[in-house]
């Protein structure tokens, strides 16, 4: 064999041996990336599903409902090629599809949830924020239309004002129940700051007179809580009594 014959040999094994390197290296980023893939849109799917089913019901429109459900739809669709054994995505995208094309008559079964406590208030707004980060990654992959993102944004802030309104309004009403009118003027204060906050002082007119005039009513009954009855001496008063006594008997005496 000639060394021309054994360089060639070499240099072909070379590249062969390149060749599968490369080769390999594709297939192992091709299940990397597709791996990856799946991870992002099942945790779009969770995420959009979360917002739909937790949403407390006084808070969740069809308008709303409509919208998540028909982005879990678009993540489920993109899903199904990548996880095509999987008979529950299935089921779950027949049950969009139908809910999805009846538009603004698709059912909403959100039970309403009070917001009585920060705990729940919290919660609540946890929701709307992954909601509003879900709607920013729709306008930035096309999912959504710019101008259709941008109103549901400002739905969004809506939503909050709405749960900060209920949730102040609870919260006072609850220590008005318990004797607590400080508490609920507290409540209340908060309330009225939080919406004369807002830019659009038209849309919170109502909720904003309601809750000045609750407001009214607990400082009313603070100052009332406050005064002294009629009957009730204290030692403050009595020691006031005493020392004017005494005034007026040295007055009498240098007279």
């Amino acid at each position: 064999m000639s060394p021309l014959l054994i360089t060639a040999l070499v240099v072909g094994v070379i590249v062969l041996l390149i060749a599968i390197g490369y080769i390999n290296h594709m297939v192992e980023s091709s299940k990397l990336e597709k791996a990856r893939l799946k991870a992002d849109l099942n945790d779009r799917v969770r995420r959009s599903r979360d917002v739909s089913d937790n949403m407390p019901g006084q808070l969740m429109s069809p308008a709303l409902k409509l919208l998540l459900s028909r982005l879990e739809l678009q993540f489920s669709d993109r899903l199904l090629p990548l996880d095509k054994q999987n008979s529950a995505l299935r089921n779950r995208i027949a049950e969009l599809r139908d809910m999805v094309a009846k538009g603004e008559d698709i059912p909403v079964r959100n039970a309403p949830q009070p917001i009585l406590t920060e705990v729940k208030a919290k919660e609540v707004r946890f929701l709307l924020e992954n909601f509003h980060s879900q709607i920013t990654r729709a306008a930035q992959d096309g999912a959504l239309q710019a101008n259709e993102a941008k109103r549901w944004i400002g739905e969004i802030r809506h939503i909050l004002v709405q749960l900060h309104f209920e949730f102040f309004t609870n919260l006072g009403q609850q220590s008005l129940q318990q004797g607590q009118p400080g508490q609920a003027r507290l409540a209340y204060e908060r309330g009225v700051q939080y919406l004369r906050k807002q830019p659009d002082q038209a849309r919170y007119q109502s909720q904003l007179q309601q809750l000045e005039q609750q407001l009214a009513r607990a400082n009313d009954m603070v100052l009332e809580k406050a005064k002294p009855a009629p009957d009730e001496h204290s030692e403050l008063t009595d020691g006031l009594q005493s020392l004017g006594e005494d005034d007026w008997k040295k007055k009498n005496i240098y007279d």
